[in-house]
């Protein structure tokens, strides 16, 4: 279907960032610092959670797949986003771009997924405290993450096979540092009614019911730990969900912004800014939240490089 698209374009230029003049090598060094921290700290994440006997739980389990999951979303954008940066523009295929584009928008859907399996797991654990190890099994917990996957690539075809059927005539220059799907739109010169409909309609269930269904997990949550008696148990066991509750917000606070608030009257540089919260600070934040919040994991840490509490 690609050939379809390359009788009249074949590549595409990606500006990336102009005009950052003398400060391109600082901002370059600080993009490839955040990429290095992002892979550094969820590498390690995925390594405790799967040596450490005391995070052998549903909790952290979903906490490695989800730094799994990020360690894949900065790989897409990033290293081609420095080769952009370097030389003030680069060219990427037709192919490539539909490639990062696809790639991109599938695992950020089974982010939104996996985020919606933590809250499911928090609610399990807090509401139903009793239940929770004879529900969350081992079983379950694989079955929660392969539905995650299959949902974020699959649902997400259909936007492929969109991409693939449009066509680019004469326009080939994209205003951003990676293949998003709204630059990729306003290039062609196909009718691309549908795929803003299509686009519109997959954002159902995958940003709208996923961002409901985890408001509503926590309704019940809070009105929960509300009804705890002691102070103790009540912070205990808001302080088992806080992490979750902010990478969320962060997350989905800036998915919204981008793909269902219209941008129509957004400067380039306010959606490159959005971008790169959502593409690198957000990957970035997730280990460090969850590093920083989590007793059990803060204890496992000091434990492991030596940093105990006096």
């Amino acid at each position: 279907m690609l050939e379809k698209n390359q009788t009249a374009v074949t590549e595409f230029l990606l500006l990336g960032f102009q005009r950052l003049g003398s400060f391109k090598v600082v901002f370059l060094l600080l993009i490839l610092i955040v990429y290095v921290m992002t892979i550094t700290l969820n590498t390690i994440i995925i390594i405790l959670v799967s040596t450490r006997q005391q995070l052998h739980l549903p909790m952290y389990f979903f906490l490695k797949q989800l730094s799994s999951v990020e360690i894949i979303l900065v790989t897409i954008i990033v290293p081609n986003m420095l080769h952009v940066i370097w030389l003030d523009g680069a060219l990427i295929s037709v192919k490539g771009c539909i490639t990062q584009s696809y790639l991109f928008v599938a695992v950020g859907s089974t982010e939104c997924f996996l985020l919606t399996v933590m809250s499911y797991d928090r609610y399990v654990a807090i509401c139903n405290p009793l239940l929770y190890h004879s529900i969350m099994d081992l079983k379950l917990q694989y079955r929660l993450v392969i539905c995650c996957w299959m949902l974020g690539f699959l649902l997400t075809m259909i936007t492929l096979v969109f991409m693939c059927n449009l066509q680019f005539c004469e326009h080939t220059i994209i205003d951003h540092f990676f293949c998003d799907l709204a630059p990729i739109l306003e290039l062609s010169c196909s009718d691309t009614l549908g795929f803003q409909i299509e686009i519109v309609v997959l954002s159902i269930p995958i940003i709208i019911v996923p961002f409901s269904l985890i408001t509503i997990s926590y309704i019940c949550i809070f009105i929960t730990i509300f009804g705890i008696s002691t102070a103790i148990k009540r912070k205990k066991a808001f302080s088992t969900c806080s992490s979750h509750v902010t990478v969320v917000c962060i997350f989905f606070g800036t998915l919204i912004a981008t793909y269902l608030v219209p941008s129509k009257g957004h400067a380039l540089t306010v959606n490159k800014v959005i971008a790169l919260t959502y593409t690198m600070i957000t990957p970035l934040f997730n280990p460090i939240i969850y590093s920083l919040r989590n007793q059990e994991m803060r204890i496992v840490m000091g434990k492991t490089f030596g940093c105990r509490r006096k």
